[in-house]
């Protein structure tokens, strides 16, 4: 019975990994389903289950260890007010960018500041703020496509552009609270919870 559980775990699991956008979540998924079918296949004496997908486990690994080594280019290009392409952007993305961020409307006139975060010279995803004060600036949107978000987008902005907003004046971020798994990113980005304008908000050092 237990045997059985094994090749269910890893059924569903192989399933689940087909619907992720994400490839880097595709290939965990799939990584550990794949080493359960490889033991349940041993298990069941079923040596061609086994034999398959301990190879596409050693794929899965192949790849992996290629994401996470492989050195990629990131820039930031600032957003103009009229940019077309921007709007087709979050368009084509409204659906997912309301999920994350159901406060914006999708008008850009009222913000302060946008960048392309371009990875690979491939427009990865948008980061889009309004000014709340002279120091601090409100994020409004910090989008990635399905296919980018693993946060290396994010780490990008927040980490090594830095010295963007500081050049500007700004010394602090502050994001609304939209979700829990939208709460969870914002702290593995090192954002704590603050009270802004008797809101509960998240704020992170620039």
């Amino acid at each position: 019975m237990f045997v059985e559980w094994i090749g269910y775990a890893a059924s569903v699991l192989v399933a689940v990994s087909l619907l992720m956008s994400s490839i880097v979540k595709l290939r965990w998924y799939n990584l550990i389903g794949s080493g359960l079918f490889a033991v349940y296949g041993f298990y069941i004496g079923a040596f061609p289950i086994t034999t398959i997908n301990a190879f596409i486990f050693c794929i899965n690994i192949y790849y992996l260890i290629k994401i996470y080594t492989a050195k990629e280019y990131f820039e930031v290009v600032e957003i103009g007010k009229d940019d077309m392409y921007l709007k087709h952007f979050i368009n084509y993305f409204y659906t997912d960018i309301r999920t994350i961020f159901p406060m914006f409307d999708g008008n850009i006139e009222k913000t302060d500041t946008g960048f392309y975060i371009l990875r690979n010279l491939i427009p990865a995803g948008i980061f889009i703020t309004s000014k709340h004060d002279d120091e601090t600036l409100i994020i409004d949107v910090d989008y990635a496509k399905p296919e980018y978000q693993d946060l290396k987008t994010s780490k990008y902005i927040f980490e090594t552009q830095r010295d963007l907003f500081l050049a500007r004046g700004y010394k602090r971020f502050v994001a609304h609270a939209s979700n829990k798994r939208h709460i969870s990113y914002l702290k593995k980005m090192g954002f704590t919870e603050t009270q802004v304008d008797n809101k509960t908000m998240l704020e992170k050092n620039i």
